[in-house]
Parts: C-alpha cells; structure tokens; sequence
C-alpha cells in the first residue's frame, strides 16, 4: 500500500494487539537498476530467517506456523518489484497479509510479537509529507492525495464529482460571456456547496495541509459558498482538466508544493530559535530521546536520512560501534530515531523532517519542549 494510505484510524488498527505470532518484516529497498538486483536475494533471506525464528519458537503452535509461512508465501508473491521505493514492512499474521513499499529506508529486521512493528510507518509517514489537493471548475471536482513523490486521485468521500446536466434555460443564460455567467447560477452553487461540504468530511477523517488548484472563479465560489477553503496552504490559480494525469497534475502543484516546503521551513527554524531563547530546547539523539520519553518534547525536528544504532542503557543512549553484536538483552536498537518519532508521536507532539545537515550543529535532531 500508498504510505498517504497511513490515516490516524490505520495505524491505530496496526498497533492493536493480534495472536501471537504476528510478524514484521523489514528491509531497505532499491528504486532503479543495478542496485535493486540484491533485494530480492535479502528478501529471500529474510523470510528463510523468519522462518526458522518461527521454527524455534516454543510459543509458535504447528497450525499458526504453517498459517502465518502460507501468509508470507502470499505476501512476497504478492510484491511488485517494479514498485520499490526505499524501504519495504512486509506485515503478515495467520489470517492476514500486508505489504508497504516507503519512500524511506528501514532497517533488515524480522520481529515477532502480539502486535505489528509501526515505528517504520510512521517515520515514513511524517517524512512523506501527505497533503490533499483539490481541482475544481464549474462542473467537476477531483480529490488528490499526494506526498513529496506522486499523487493519486481518491474515490472516496464522495470525489470525484460531477455536476448534473441540465438543459439549457435561454431566459436564465446571461449575455456577459459563458464563464461568468455558469459561475453565478444558482445550480453552480449548489455544486460548490456538494463539493465543499465532501471535502470537509475528508479533512475531518484525515487532517492534512491542502491545495487547491483551478481558476480564479472557481476558487472564488468555492470560497464563497464554503468552509473548507480556509484550511488551504497553497493555490493552483488556473484550471485542471477532468483528465489529467497524475504526473501532469504533480507538475502543475509543484511551484505551490516548493513555496509550502520553503515557508514551512523558515516557520520550523523560527520556533527552534525561539525554543533556544527561552530555554526550552533539547538537542541531540540523548536529550531528545529523555525529553520525548518524558512527554515534555512539543515539536521534534529530525534531518531526513538521520538513522543511528543505540544502545539503551539506564535510560540513555549510548553508540554501539558496527562489530558490536545485538547481544539478548534487547537493548540495542537499530532504528532509535523511528523510534523515537513514534513515541513523540504517540505523545501529542508534532514530528517535522528537514533537510539533511541543516541540524548539524544540534546532533542531526532538536526540539522545543512544552516544559
């Protein structure tokens, strides 16, 4: 699946306690020739490592090994090597099976336990940057959902919309130009509202920044009969047609896409200064970890490829060099940083990735606390 696919309700879903054993596998992935000729061969890998760990397992019965080995068999048949981006969380109990393709690398992991491995979702997630975008005109309206690296149109909430064709009403039709005159009918309106109040519900469902894209008019009328307008943080001021493509359409939103990411940016920097002037500011792997555990960290700052292998030792962290082993204290983390989003996530703060080295003078990580 999509990583704009990750709602709220989709990760609470995966987090929620399953039969032993449910099965999480991780691995990084290749976008392009000749590198991505090796997953297969680490994928292969991992599931023979699965495998025996399934074997091994006293808590594992016969019947859920054989189910939960049919339900990778399916899974892993199932994976469309043409789709790979940088990381893939393959998920699978005996009833069930899902696979994730991330625009994030994760670590090589096979983990067995009462729930699902999120932390990788989520990291991947808060780094994709999920947006929606609207492109409306008088008598269509498509819902978007995209991330930094493609959109696709949505048929959910209603969307896509077509307006009704009515018959034409010589007495009704003004002589001031067709654009105008369909932007100022009653039926137009109507339309609008339709368009505004699905839009909402999409909104409320799963919060995330909006674009809007179509002509002036459009936008005007929209706004005029609506709500939702309000929550826009970028404008495609021209129109769409009703059949472009994805790509085309992501063309179009760039400049928007760019001058978001650029505000935003300069917004984050801005709260960290103010974070450090107050005296409310935490940096580094150590300090963040303590302040997000604690449930103190309001806004964590990470650089977008800042991953470290820790060791958790008497609530610290501390580096563990590359021939150290895993050891059986599990202790050792390999993916600390998705880790720690998760947490600070799961504890009301607002997770944001910047630009690498843009944090190098803080530790690669910052945040503003609350306290």
């Amino acid at each position: 699946m999509d990583t704009d696919a990750l709602t709220v309700d989709v990760l609470r879903e995966l987090r929620a306690t399953r039969p032993y054993p449910a099965l999480s596998l991780t691995m990084p992935t290749h976008r392009r020739a000749p590198d991505n000729a090796q997953d297969s061969v680490r994928l292969r890998n991992l599931v023979a490592e699965a495998g025996t760990r399934l074997d091994h397992d006293p808590r594992v019965t016969r019947e859920a090994r054989a189910a939960v080995r049919e339900q990778l068999d399916r899974a892993v048949a199932d994976i469309d090597p043409r789709r790979a981006l940088d990381g893939l969380v393959l998920l699978a109990t005996a009833d069930e099976y899902r696979i994730w393709q991330l625009p994030r690398t994760a670590p090589e992991r096979v983990v067995l336990s009462d729930s699902y491995l999120t932390r990788n979702l989520v990291a991947a997630k808060a780094l994709a940057r999920p947006f929606w975008a609207l492109s409306v005109s008088a008598d269509h309206a498509t819902l978007w959902s995209g991330t930094v690296d493609s959109v696709r149109p949505v048929e959910a909430y209603g969307f896509p919309m077509t307006a009704p064709r009515l018959e034409p009403n010589p007495q009704r039709e003004e002589r001031i130009g067709d654009t105008p005159s369909v932007y100022r009918n009653e039926d137009t309106r109507q339309f609008m509202r339709a368009v505004d109040e699905n839009l909402r519900a999409a909104l409320t469902a799963d919060p995330r920044p909006l674009y809007l894209a179509g002509i002036v008019h459009a936008l005007s009328l929209l706004e005029d009969v609506g709500e939702s307008t309000g929550a826009a943080v970028g404008r495609v001021p021209k129109g769409v047609p009703a059949d472009v493509t994805p790509s085309g359409f992501l063309q179009e939103l760039r400049p928007a896409l760019e001058e978001r990411r650029e505000r935003f940016a300069a917004e984050i920097r801005k709260r960290l200064d103010d974070a450090r002037s107050g005296h409310s500011f935490a940096s580094g792997l150590d300090e963040v970890w303590a302040a997000v555990r604690e449930g103190r960290a309001g806004l964590v700052a990470v650089e977008e490829h800042f991953q470290r292998t820790m060791r958790v030792t008497e609530g610290h962290l501390e580096p563990v060099d590359e021939a150290g082993e895993r050891g059986a204290d599990g202790l050792v983390r390999e993916d600390i940083v998705d880790e720690l989003v998760e947490t600070a996530l799961d504890g009301g703060a607002t997770v944001v990735f910047v630009a690498d080295d843009s944090l190098a003078e803080h530790g690669r990580i910052a945040a503003s606390l609350r306290f």
